[in-house]
């Protein structure tokens, strides 16, 4: 009788084991998602899109270069983002900052700890590629700052890709009609990393996003053939939307719109994201951040509404002549010294 009972009681309590053995290999249902982690760590560390955006760049008007001293510059630890030809030649359009340090793209989180506190000065062609290294710099824990225009603003004789890009571009996708495309939300970025904390989550998608670094840009030929190919967000004042235009389709959500942590469930983030600004190197900057946030799909377009419309953003009287190349306060038009295989290269007359 005994027996019986004994089996009786195993019989009972068996179901009980198994479903308790089933809920604990079960996810936690309240355990918080890689996506939460991240955004917690960000929020918490000051790395939200307005914190990686404060301060972020600088004209070549605003920096401390000696022309006593062959326009060095004390104050930052500069690397230079271009080829070594371009950094290191004697032909026009070659030549860097004295005191440069020529770093490709892919490795300025290993250069990085070099510069031994001193804020970094990226530095490419026309701002752009630098502004994505300073997102990313910014985003590893280190102080960097982006040289407005790149070396295109330092001296006239590095300007020729800004000048053969600052065009005006006609297509009927480019617009003066029509009001923003309504915000609506979309699934957040799904992050896969394995990791279990926020800060190992964001070490993570940093490297990530490094490695989009050859694929994180879009041309105007490209968006403008086919918007419908792509989710594209005017990264501008209204004001600005409408008095130069826009991209057809294109919303409009800037950080004081919410384009940020709490706006991401505002991107889709399953489409092409393209970011696009007046230059080209905020949308730069923006698109790094996007991408270790987990939008793997974001780009850049080049030059941004400088290579569509830039007479009507350049011309006298505009409220952003200052962002258009060759515009009243732009800082574009400098006439620094530099340093090239001959040696010093004195600012012309």
């Amino acid at each position: 009788m005994k027996k019986f009972i004994s089996l009786l009681l195993v019989a009972a309590f068996l179901p009980l084991l198994v479903l308790t053995s089933c809920r604990e290999d079960d996810p936690d249902p309240e355990a918080k998602t890689e996506f939460e982690l991240l955004t917690e760590y960000a929020t918490d560390n000051s790395l939200d899109l307005g914190d990686i955006l404060d301060g972020w760049v600088i004209a070549g008007s605003g920096i401390n270069a000696d022309p006593a001293d062959e326009y060095s510059v004390a104050d930052y630890y500069i690397m230079d983002l271009r080829s070594a030809a371009d950094y290191g030649g004697n032909e026009v359009g070659q030549g860097h900052i004295n005191g440069a340090h020529n770093v490709a793209l892919a490795d300025i989180l290993t250069e990085a700890p070099n510069a031994a506190g001193k804020t970094i000065l990226c530095v490419c062609y026309t701002g752009q590629t630098a502004a994505r290294a300073t997102g990313l710099l910014r985003m590893a824990g280190f102080s960097a700052k982006s040289l407005k225009w790149g070396m295109c603003g330092w001296n006239q004789n590095f300007e020729a890709k800004w000048e053969t890009n600052a065009v005006d571009y006609d297509s009927p996708n480019w617009t003066t009609d029509g009001t923003p495309t309504a915000m609506a939300e979309f699934d957040t970025p799904t992050l896969s990393t394995g990791k279990t904390t926020g800060d190992a989550i964001l070490a993570d998608r940093i490297t990530a996003a490094m490695a989009l670094n050859s694929t994180w840009t879009v041309t105007k030929t490209d968006v403008l053939a086919t918007p419908t190919n792509y989710f594209i967000n005017n990264k501008w004042s209204q004001t600005s939307w409408d008095s130069f235009g826009h991209i057809t389709g294109a919303y409009r959500i800037d950080t004081a719109e919410g384009l940020g942590i709490a706006g991401l469930k505002n991107l889709n983030a399953a489409e092409t994201v393209v970011t696009y600004c007046y230059t080209g190197q905020t949308s730069a900057i923006t698109t790094a951040w996007l991408q270790v946030m987990g939008v793997d799909s974001a780009k850049s377009l080049l030059f941004g509404a400088n290579g569509i419309t830039h007479t009507a953003l350049a011309a006298d009287g505009s409220p952003v002549a200052g962002k258009s190349w060759k515009g009243e306060s732009s800082a574009s038009e400098l006439n620094f010294g530099y340093i090239n295989s001959d040696g010093y290269q004195a600012p012309s007359k």
